[in-house]
Parts: structure tokens; sequence; C-alpha cells
């Protein structure tokens, strides 16, 4: 048998490098906006600062494109590109927060923490004062605007408008978003990226306009257009950065009832608008995994609100008034609070550091749930937990009848049994590292004596690498990231890496395999 040449079976890192190229170079063009406000707002260290990352952005690219990618862009060189366009345009990002030098975000570390929270719509953060007095607006908007470039996914962006990335858009969107339920909902790849992309940006502008509206009809005072705008650039994403300090409890009811049907829109299968667009509303009801995600949500909402409106503690809550005896106060607490954390959203309209111990281990739990599937939520998946939950109901019937040939169907469809094991693969990967993740975390909190209960540390855990933002107790919704070492959040962005690549697009670039065979 003739040997096979070494040049066939090694990853093409040169084309990796170089479709990262194209990308970081239209990455500068987006800094473009947040250029505009700051010479609207006459900030000229922010526009100087933006200008000397847009012109390092576009160098890189140009440098990374002379390298002239191979067309036929394979898998591993998709898993690669797609591992590296992450981290690189997270440090790109962080580079506007060095170069102002504005609050604690001005140190390389946080700045990283920062940026990669951002583009992977986890919503952590490390700012200790959110505010117009200690950071220019630009710079909060640059923080909205990369959760909302980071939230359809920076490589499908580039599939869309990028003729070039077409012939291996498939790859790329697999390696991007490598859940199950990615559908080709056109004849070309490109076509499918742009559809979903208009769909997110219509949904975008709609939330602007609405939340803006309620400003206008004097139901939303604090509710300006730069917040609208901020507010519509980080719903649609699930990212939950806020430039008030309070995230949504700075606004009215009638505002954080407006925003909890965007946030459900957000963890649902894009696929399902396109259908729906399309004149089928039937396949949205006939959705299994949809059915699940609104089921889970209304039992979560109906218990916590229960536990909420019967809680004593809570009958005179200082920020938000009275909740106890109250029904719409807690059924709105209960239902913001419990689709915010279910999508990965990660926005608060009061501090549930303040719950009862039961209200808050549903929220830990609900941490883990995540999305749907081709939504821009991140965890587990609900399609994930659905098929796990089947495939144990099959285990037992074969128990009982061990003759029996039972498949594992979703939605009427029988799933292949390879696709099975890894969703079992992927979900142990997940709770081991969240288990080492919250093991790591407590002992670097111990090495430099800082106080953290192992509740917290599981939180802030399940938080980064399921990318929702907020934990409880020194991490909950009013607090941040900042009280870490710089070594924890080293972990947690890789955490947050992570969990935006779903584990396995990255894990397998430290496989010998993957470079060799």
């Amino acid at each position: 048998m003739t040997p096979v040449p070494r040049a066939d079976v090694r990853v093409d890192w040169r084309t990796s490098l170089a479709l990262l190229g194209r990308i970081v170079k239209w990455l500068a063009a987006t800094l473009l906006v947040p250029m505009l406000v700051a010479a609207y707002y006459g900030e000229r260290r922010a526009l100087l600062a933006f200008g000397a990352t847009a012109i390092a952005a576009l160098a890189l690219g140009l440098a990374l494109e002379r390298l002239e990618p191979n067309p036929d862009l394979g898998t591993r060189e998709a898993f690669l590109m797609v591992s590296l366009t992450w981290l690189v345009v997270a440090i790109i990002g962080a580079l506007p927060y060095v170069l102002v030098g504005q609050g604690t975000v001005a140190t390389p570390v946080n700045a990283l923490f920062e940026s990669m929270s951002g583009f992977t719509t986890t919503g952590a953060t490390v700012i200790g004062d959110i505010s117009f007095e200690t950071h220019d607006r630009s710079i909060l908007l640059w923080r909205q605007l990369t959760q909302w470039l980071g939230g359809m996914g920076i490589v499908v962006l580039a599939v869309a408008i990028l003729p070039e990335l077409s012939v291996g858009g498939a790859q790329l969107m697999d390696a991007e978003a490598p859940g199950p339920g990615l559908e080709k909902l056109t004849p070309r790849i490109a076509e499918t990226a742009r559809a979903l992309w208009k769909i997110y940006a219509l949904i975008t502008v709609t939330e602007i306009v609405l939340l803006y509206g309620l400003h206008l009809g004097g139901v939303a005072p604090n509710m300006s257009l730069y917040n609208a705008v901020a507010h519509g650039l980080t719903t649609m994403p699930t990212g939950g950065f806020s430039p008030e300090a309070r995230s949504i409890e700075a606004f009215s009811a009638v505002v954080q009832w407006a925003i909890v049907p965007f946030m459900v829109a957000a963890g649902t299968n894009f696929a399902l608008f396109w259908y729906l667009l399309r004149g089928d509303p039937r396949r949205v009801v006939r959705d299994a995994e949809f059915r699940g995600y609104v089921g889970l949500m209304a039992v979560l909402t109906a218990v916590v609100a229960g536990l909420l409106f019967t809680d004593p503690n809570l009958a005179a809550h200082p920020e938000v008034g009275a909740i106890t005896g109250d029904l719409e106060a807690s059924l709105r607490q209960a239902t913001f609070q419990t689709v915010s954390i279910v999508t990965t959203t990660g926005y608060a309209t009061m501090d549930f550091n303040d719950w009862n111990a039961t209200a808050q281990y549903l929220l830990l739990a609900a941490m883990l749930v995540g999305g749907s599937a081709g939504s821009t939520g991140s965890g587990i998946k609900i399609v994930r937990w659905l098929v796990i939950l089947k495939s144990l109901k099959r285990e037992l019937f074969t128990t009982i009848h061990p003759d029996a040939v039972r498949p594992v169907r979703l939605g009427g469809h029988a799933l292949d049994e390879r696709a099975i094991r890894g969703i079992y693969a992927f979900s142990l990967l997940y709770i081991a590292i969240f288990l080492v993740g919250t093991g790591l975390v407590l002992l670097d909190a111990a090495r430099v004596d800082l106080a953290l209960t192992g509740f917290e540390a599981m939180s802030a855990t399940a938080a980064t690498l399921g990318n929702v933002g907020p934990g409880f107790g020194v991490v909950g919704p009013m607090n941040s990231y900042l009280p870490f070492p710089a070594s924890t959040k080293l972990l947690m962005v890789a955490l947050m890496w992570l969990g935006r690549l779903e584990i396995l697009p990255a894990l397998v670039l430290l496989t010998s395999a993957f470079w060799r065979s």
C-alpha cells in the first residue's frame, strides 16, 4: 500500500489563518460605529483608541490574508479557524478598553475578560462602576455592540457577506454552531446565513423601536434613544450587558414586561422564524423542542412566582418594593428572571441574592438548561435534554423488554444512534468541565484569601461556561467578577470561550489525531 503523504494528513493551518484574516479585516469596519458615537459626544481619547484598534485589526487581517487560503476548506481547517476567530476578536475587542484607560476595565486581563464576555454574549462584567461619569458612552456602546456581533456569530456573519467563504460555509457554520438543530434553510449556505442575520436584525430593530416608543409614550422616562439602542443590541444575542448599573431594574415594569418576549425569541431556534415568515406557523407549534422550551419556562415561572409570592422576606424590598402578596410583582420578577436565565440572557430586574434558597437553586439548575439549538442562547440546550430524557425512557423500556427495537424519536423522526452518543458525550464533558472549573475557582479563591462559598463558585462557573453572566453571592446580578484574581479571570475567559464554541471544536484541537491523522 502506498503511504499517504504527510502533507495530505496535516491540518492546512495556512488556510485557517488566511480566512481568519478576512474576518479580522472586516471586524475593523464595525469599529466605525463607536467612532461615530465618540465623535458625536466629543470623546476624543475614545475616538483615537477606536481608530488605532481599527488600523491594527485591518493591518493584521491584511497580513494574514497573504497566506492565500485553499478553496477546498476541510472540517479540521474550519474547526481551527472558528476556534481562533473567537480568541482573536476578543483580543482585538479588548484594545479600546486598555487604550482609553477608564475604570477597572483598563487593565489587560480585565479588558480581555470584558471583551470575551461581550463577544461570547456571556454578560459577566469586571466593571466596578458602570456609569457615564466613569466611562465614555462610546466605550459602553462598544460593550453592547460586541454582544450583538457575537450573538448570531461572527463566522455566520462572515459567511453571509463574504462570497469567498461561501464554498466552505457549511463547515464553518457547523463548526461555530455544532449543536443539533442547525438547518440549511436555502439551497446555498450563504443565503441561509444572510436569512438568519436578516431575521436577527429585524427583531433587534423592532425591539429598539418599541423601547423608544415606550419612552415617547411617557411610560419609560429613562429609556432614552441611547438606552433603547443599547438594550436592543444585547437582548437578541442573549448577552445581558447594560449601560445601567442595576440592569433592567432601572426601568419601569412596562419595560420589563416588554423585554420578556424578545428574550423568549432570542432563545428560540431561528429556523422557526424562517418558517413563520414563509407562512408555515404549524411548523412552530409542532416543534418538539419549542414546546419543551416554552413548557419548561412556564413551569419554572409558576413555581418561582409562588415562592416569591409567599416569601415573607420580600414583603418590603428596599429596591423594587414589596413582592410578597403582590401577584403582579411576584409574577413579573419570576417570569423575567426565569426567562433571562434559561435563555442565558443574564438581565436582572432585582438582586436575586435576596430570594430564598429554593428559588436560587431553581435558577442555578436553569443555568444548566440553555436555550434552543439554532438560537443565540448557550448552555447545554433544550434539545439535548429532551434526547437524554427520551433515551433514558427507552432504556427503562428495553430493560423490561430486551428484545424490543425502539428508536428514540424527536418530532416524529427517529434519531441516529451516533447523534445520541454525541449528545451524551457533550453533556458529560460539559458537566465534567463545570465540576473541574468549580474546583479550580475554589482553590484559587483560597490561595488569595477570597471568601467564596461552594454555591457561589458553582454559580460563577455555570454562568461563565454557560454564557449566562450573573451568578449568586459575590457574582450576583448587581455585583461583578472584579474581586477574583487575574488567574481566575483567565480561567473564566477560557470557560466562556469553550461555552461559546460548545466545547468540542475547541477540545478537539488538543488531540494529536486532529493534527496528524
